[in-house]
């Protein structure tokens, strides 16, 4: 073999050698950059994993419960539901798959916008509620505020009658009480008293509705018991019929008088202080008590 056939054959195989050990760098550089655009890939998949998590955090922060808006409500749970589902598909899609990847980037612009407007509905909610709240409280002030001085107005009003009332009540004095026999003479021998003469005066008030009046005289034995002539002589006095002893009408012309009631004895009196109360237009208007002796 010639020196010039031999030198070519050596350099045809250094130039092979030279172009498989090219070709296996250049092989070994791609495999690293596939590598390196995987890794690339697998973080950003990671990344927008993680965001699509945080965005349906977001969206379990919000107690629907709390929303009084039933087509809100079932917005968000859409959305909501919408975010598990994309999530879900990102987390079982490959990496090295990179349209389907950008299109789920995509997808997640568009529930963030969807959840950025959701939010300013949420805020112009809530707001409205701390207003009608707010009224409301206010409105159940001032409600409060008037019902208390209602209150404190019938209560005024109440007192103002009660003094009316008062005022319009007629009074008897210059009470006194004197032991007839059956001669109209006086005696104090129980056994002997045919007749108990009770005076009175009714004094004047300029207050009080004048017109046809009815006295009423009650009187009540030391053991307590009422004195009555009939089971039916009875009044009303504080919202219930009371019995009575004697009644006497008269005219009042609201001018002081004075005049006199009877109690015929029919039965044996018993010795020991007696009352005698007064009655006119259903109040008590004086009252004294006596006493019989032996």
């Amino acid at each position: 073999m010639k020196k010039s056939t031999l030198y070519i054959l050596i350099a045809v195989v250094i130039a092979m050698a030279a172009a498989i050990a090219f070709l296996l760098i250049k092989n070994q550089q791609q495999q690293t950059e596939m590598a390196e655009i995987v890794e690339q890939m697998t973080f950003e998949k990671e990344q927008l994993e993680n965001e699509y998590e945080e965005l349906a955090i977001q969206y379990d922060g919000y107690q629907m419960g709390s929303l009084h808006n039933d087509s809100l409500v079932e917005l968000l749970s859409q959305e909501k539901q919408r975010v598990q589902d994309l999530l879900e598909e990102l987390r079982i899609t490959k990496a090295t798959n990179a349209r389907r990847i950008n299109e789920l980037k995509k997808e997640l612009a568009t529930v963030r916008a969807v959840m950025v407007q959701y939010v300013h509905q949420i805020d112009s909610l809530d707001q409205q509620n701390k207003r009608l709240v707010n009224e409301n409280r206010e409105v159940k002030r001032q409600f409060a505020e008037v019902s208390t001085k209602a209150t404190q107005l019938e209560e005024e009003k109440q007192k103002l009658t009660e003094v009316v009332t008062r005022a319009s009540m007629m009074e008897v004095t210059d009470l006194g009480v004197t032991l007839l026999n059956d001669r109209d003479r006086k005696t104090k021998r129980a056994h002997k008293v045919a007749k108990i003469q009770f005076s009175y005066t009714v004094m004047k008030n300029i207050t009080t509705a004048v017109g046809m009046k009815t006295i009423y005289l009650r009187l009540r034995r030391p053991d307590g018991e009422v004195m009555v002539k009939e089971p039916d002589n009875r009044f009303r006095f504080e919202n219930r019929d009371i019995e009575y002893s004697v009644k006497k009408d008269f005219e009042y012309a609201g001018e002081q008088m004075s005049d006199v009631m009877y109690w015929n004895v029919e039965e044996v009196l018993q010795i020991g202080t007696y009352n005698a109360d007064f009655f006119i237009d259903g109040n008590l208007v004086g009252s004294f008590p006596f006493r019989i002796e032996k």
